[in-house]
């Protein structure tokens, strides 16, 4: 196990489901990043922090950080967010290419590759 997979396993049974999916996605699109926890919540990093995602009580809070909010502030206009966050509903289909998308926006922004 990891320190991500031990963090989903902590949460309510109703939301690992989708933890677990938006955690292989990530896993998937990122797959040199360092898995790792800050501020409370799973992170990857390569070499800094690209992408987090945490458990909140109603949502999946994904923090691509304000650069990736901005980078794909068109594309997040259905959903509900915040500055530094993106709101996934548990019940909702996850829009897997956008979360990919991001991610692998982010690795190329603090990579430039």
């Amino acid at each position: 196990m990891s320190v991500i997979t031990d963090y989903i396993a902590e949460q309510p049974a109703a939301q690992q489901a989708q933890l677990h999916r938006v955690y292989s996605l990530l896993k998937q699109a990122l797959p040199a990043a360092t898995e790792a926890m800050g501020y409370g919540m799973p992170v990857f990093k390569q070499p800094t922090a690209l992408i987090y995602f945490a458990a909140n009580k109603k949502h999946i809070g994904i923090y691509p950080t304000s650069e990736g909010m901005n980078y794909f502030a068109t594309e997040l206009t259905p959903y509900v967010t915040t500055k530094g966050s993106w709101h996934l509903d548990y019940d909702q289909e996850l829009p897997a290419k956008l979360i990919v998308a991001m991610a692998k926006h982010r690795l190329s922004v603090v990579t430039g590759a």
